[in-house]
């Protein structure tokens, strides 16, 4: 199929203000494919306009209404408002970015469906939450020109589970910024103990929200067995937002009094790669990912990782990386044996840094680029 370059609206106005995976990647996407030359249009929420403004000079970014920061506002607003932009902006292709999409479309149209754990593991997500993302996704899959995939084990999933037309899945693996997250310098640990108030405490890290399928109760209860009979045992570290799982309070309520757990709530970006290269292992024990940005993250910023064999997982980390189990007691298991074995830790950080450079934002822009250029192909057969 011959491939165009076709001018393409990123619709970025579902990103959140405190970003999470789905804001890093399309802040990340868009930057590297502007970088890459592409022929962009950003609508965004009127808060991001500056920011997009910087990640994209050459793009042409476009406040979305006020409106639109309400997301019921914003779901009828990209039913209606967003066909309308591209047919004046003139765009060949819209990029939906996160599951949803407008029913018509004058144009081709792309859709980032980020994991099939709706499907494969609903009881991991509020009831709502599972409805809404498997409806979204059955109707993006059917109606979509193309969509995009971070994962071949996404692609897989999604097929076997919601039929999807495997020939019209493009996988593009996310990437990760060399220049926020590597291995930091000590005066990047030090800044990140001190807001932490670690002092000289090691610590096992943990990023991503606290929801039923980050498996954090597990890992709660796993480390405070890790760390009995130690004579000085590390601290673990909750970082990210809340979340709704309602098992992590009484999870933290048995841990023993000698054994410290801290919840450090959302931390700025510019403390990220101090607080996973700092830590003596950064745990990450998910019941399944999409990607699993956290783990590649915590790899480029020379951390030793201690994670899971599901889904996309093992497609990330490689043989550089620690799997475990998702009980309480694998959990514990694992750690125990990374924090009595220094030299593998080493060993491990060091290929897992490695690894992490083969994870590009650039490649995942030439890989969207070719999703973007088959959907103004098959876009343009329909019509005529």
């Amino acid at each position: 199929m011959p491939h165009l370059d076709p001018s393409v609206l990123i619709d970025a106005t579902a990103v959140p203000a405190d970003r999470g995976g789905v804001g890093r990647y399309v802040d990340s996407l868009t930057a590297a494919l502007d970088a890459d030359g592409a022929r962009l249009s950003v609508v965004c929420q009127p808060r991001d306009a500056a920011l997009y403004g910087l990640l994209a000079p050459r793009a042409r970014i476009v406040p979305a209404p006020e409106s639109v920061a309400a997301r019921t506002a914003r779901l009828v607003w990209e039913q209606s408002g967003l066909p309308r932009l591209a047919r004046a902006l003139g765009v060949d292709v819209v990029h939906s970015p996160h599951y949803t999409m407008p029913m018509t479309s004058p144009v081709g149209s792309v859709v980032t469906l980020h994991d099939a754990t709706f499907f494969t593991d609903p009881s991991l997500h509020s009831s709502v939450k599972a409805r809404f993302f498997r409806a979204w996704t059955r109707a993006s899959l059917a109606r979509a020109t193309v969509c995009i995939v971070p994962s071949r084990a996404t692609a897989n999933e999604l097929t076997r589970v919601a039929n999807a037309d495997r020939r019209l899945l493009q996988v593009a693996h996310h990437g990760v910024e060399g220049e926020r997250f590597h291995p930091p310098s000590p005066e990047e640990v030090t800044a990140v103990r001190k807001a932490l108030n670690l002092q000289d405490t090691l610590y096992v890290a943990f990023l991503g929200a606290l929801e039923p399928r980050k498996n954090v109760p597990a890992l709660i209860r796993g480390f405070a067995r890790a760390g009995q009979g130690r004579t000085d045992p590390p601290a673990l570290v909750l970082a990210g937002q809340p979340g709704w799982d309602t098992q992590v309070e009484s999870a933290l309520d048995a841990v023993p009094h000698r054994i410290r757990v801290i919840r450090a709530g959302y931390l700025p970006f510019e403390q990220l790669s101090g607080f996973l290269g700092g830590a003596v292992v950064v745990a990450y024990p998910s019941l399944g990912e999409g990607f699993g940005l956290p783990v590649l993250e915590a790899m480029a910023s020379g951390a030793c990782v201690l994670t899971t064999r599901r889904l996309s997982l093992p497609e990330v980390g490689g043989d550089t990386v620690a799997y475990c189990g998702v009980g309480a007691g694998d959990i514990a298991a694992g750690l125990t044996e990374l924090l009595d074995d220094p030299a593998r830790r080493s060993t491990l950080a060091a290929a897992a840094q490695l690894r992490a450079k083969e994870f590009s934002w650039t490649a995942s822009a030439t890989l969207h680029r070719e999703a973007y250029g088959r959907a103004a192909v098959l876009a343009r057969r329909a019509r005529h």
